[in-house]
């Protein structure tokens, strides 16, 4: 079977002498893995198609019960320039693609997961990261993928809880002091979810301030905060997995 679908490379490896295997995330066929014959020989005519976050319509054979689909052409959408040219916002792209990797089960398409992730790769290339950039991308998907919260946590005021998830990415500058706190309660609530549902850590937590030892230090808890804010993030540890 030959089809042709929307793709954004998550991930890619060297495989054998010539050749490499992505991980697509697709509009039309969710999160499948891919093989492209020999792009690393001096004149591969694919290997573009094979970088990290390239937007491309991709042509795919896929024979029946192979667990990997061959790409034997494409037409490149969107490479991200001002992505590749800034460490920090490269850095930041990579964490969006190993969210969706480790987030998203094979197979299963979601055109909300596919616009989100499109969506953020757009507005860091066009603008400057912010400290919002990574919590609010990971609270997205998690509604994405079923895991959301159906009401803030931790104290967070649902306007600053709204503004996470519907707000464009560019314009989630906070500089006044209860926002600020508001955030670092955002990538806890994000550390505590990732933690309970992962089996081992993202590559890719550190630089974003959702490592343990990253994190800004807690306010003090009221006496009668504590059994409260502890039920609430009892929700954010769903079933484990890869």
């Amino acid at each position: 079977m030959i089809f042709t679908d929307s793709g954004i490379v998550l991930f890619r490896q060297d495989f054998r002498e010539a050749d490499r295997i992505i991980a697509l995330y697709t509009l039309q066929h969710g999160r499948i893995n891919l093989r492209l014959p020999g792009v690393n020989r001096a004149k591969g005519k694919l290997k573009a198609l094979s970088e990290p976050f390239t937007c491309a319509a991709y042509r795919i054979y896929a024979r029946s019960g192979n667990v990997l689909g061959t790409v034997t052409g494409g037409k490149i959408a969107h490479v991200f320039p001002h992505i590749r040219q800034d460490l920090k916002r490269q850095t930041l792209a990579f964490h969006f693609c190993e969210l969706m990797m480790r987030l998203t089960p094979p197979h299963q398409p979601s055109a909300e997961k596919y616009r989100l992730l499109l969506q953020a790769l757009t507005e860091l290339d066009l603008g400057q990261p912010n400290a919002a950039f990574a919590p609010a991308f990971t609270l997205r998907l998690m509604a994405a993928a079923g895991f959301g919260l159906d009401r803030p946590v931790l104290q967070i005021t649902p306007q600053f809880w709204q503004r996470m998830h519907e707000d464009e990415f560019s314009a989630l500058n906070f500089t006044d002091a209860e926002d600020l706190l508001s955030l670092s309660k955002c990538n806890e609530v994000c550390r505590r979810f990732l933690n309970g549902y992962l089996n081992y850590p993202l590559q890719t937590l550190k630089p974003f301030g959702l490592a343990d030892e990253d994190l800004p230090a807690k306010p003090a808890a009221r006496p009668e905060e504590p059994n409260a804010q502890a039920g609430e993030m009892a929700e954010l540890v769903p079933a484990r997995a890869q």
